[in-house]
């Protein structure tokens, strides 16, 4: 009886190990199943995506005999330079000259005019870019200052365009004229700018820098086209930073206005922005003057109290939250800062005559330093 039980034993340990023994080899099998379509897999998005990236170097028509205009502003970014580039059918892929640009460590790119065909590849585009015109070639340069209102930008083009400052004015505020040019720059310019109470509508949306044009008398349509393409160039480097923020490219630019227009040469542009937000964020309204002067309509060098009650959404006195679009155009730095503000308990700030900025933390340290230091403003 033991014997057979010993016997019986041995047969079950058996049996167990060959049912082990298989499905060992069963496992092995699938594992190898799955490491070579895992590898397959591999060498076809490697595969795949290095015939892309190869492909879009290539022209984009290597038997085109056609060439094309193709104005870099000075100032561009790589990645604005890929945008216009690829909005031109010059090459196949903005995001792939860019990779490539600084996979290259390429740089030093030359603003000016170029002839471009689409029977070229990115390295000679390339090559070309490195060595085309300068500035200093261009037969007609208009330059727009950090922190002009759109009233003083058309008379910075009627000016250098011998044009009539009113009829400038005005087209730049027809709505036709801004309709057509929502229709060409549908990711900047949105319906928020033909809101009802939003006072020019391009407001802010003229990129301030200086335009280099490579024939005399350009058209006011060219001028101000130059300038959005510029305004989309700049804007396209902080997408990602913008959308982080849920903030719109209207919300954007009008932040960034308030900050360009309250800041001095020696201003922390991104502690100022912080004040903003933090008012924001606590429900108080920005109280911020430039906003009240937007509202009349004029320049002044005091603000009074009586200027405080403009009936005006723009009176950031009257209103909490952004007023309701740019009020002038901002640069820059004033953008980054409208994005990247400093982390900072602040909720107000004063400027001094010498244009030195003071933040304090409470009403009673604001009301303090005012006496101190401008108690004559208001």
């Amino acid at each position: 009886m033991k014997t057979n039980d010993k016997e019986h034993k041995k047969a079950v340990i058996r049996q167990k190990m060959l049912e082990h023994h298989h499905e060992a080899k069963i496992v092995r099998r699938i594992v190898l199943y799955i490491s070579i379509f895992l590898l397959l897999f591999i060498l076809l998005i490697g595969g795949g995506g290095y015939l892309y990236i190869t492909s879009a170097l290539k022209p984009v028509d290597s038997n085109s005999k056609t060439t094309k205009t193709v104005d870099i502003p000075m100032g561009s970014s790589v990645t604005g330079i890929g945008e216009r580039l690829e909005q031109n059918g010059i090459i196949k892929s903005a995001k792939v000259f860019k990779y490539y640009v600084k996979f290259k460590n390429e740089g030093g790119f030359m603003a000016g005019e170029y002839q471009l065909s689409p029977s070229m590849g990115v390295p000679e585009i390339v090559n070309r870019l490195k060595n085309g015109k300068v500035l200093a070639n261009a037969t007609f340069k208009i330059t727009i200052p950090e922190g002009k209102q759109l009233k003083e930008i058309a008379g910075i083009i009627a000016k250098a365009t011998n044009q009539n400052e009113n009829d400038v004015f005005n087209k730049l505020n027809n709505r036709q004229y801004i309709k057509t040019l929502m229709t060409k720059y549908p990711d900047i310019l949105t319906d928020e700018i033909l809101h009802s109470t939003v006072k020019y509508p391009l407001e802010g949306y003229l990129y301030p820098a200086t335009y280099p044009f490579y024939k005399p008398n350009p058209t006011l349509d060219e001028i101000v086209t130059a300038m959005l393409d510029k305004t989309r160039m700049v804007l396209s480097d902080y997408t990602e930073k913008r959308k982080e923020k849920k903030l719109s490219v209207h919300q954007l630019l009008t932040m960034a206005s308030l900050v360009e227009e309250e800041a001095s040469a020696k201003a922390d542009r991104k502690t100022i922005a912080s004040v903003f937000y933090n008012r924001m964020k606590k429900g108080m309204p920005l109280q911020t003057d430039p906003t009240v002067l937007y509202a009349q309509g004029r320049h002044k060098e005091k603000i009074y109290y009586k200027d405080l009650e403009v009936d005006s959404p723009y009176n950031t006195y009257k209103h909490t939250g952004l007023p309701p679009g740019p009020i002038a155009s901002a640069g820059r730095i004033s953008i980054e800062a409208a994005l990247e503000p400093a982390q900072t308990d602040y909720y107000y700030f004063l400027a001094t005559d010498n244009g030195d900025v003071i933040f304090t933390r409470t009403l009673a340290e604001h009301n303090q330093k005012k006496a101190e230091y401008i108690s004559n403003k208001k």
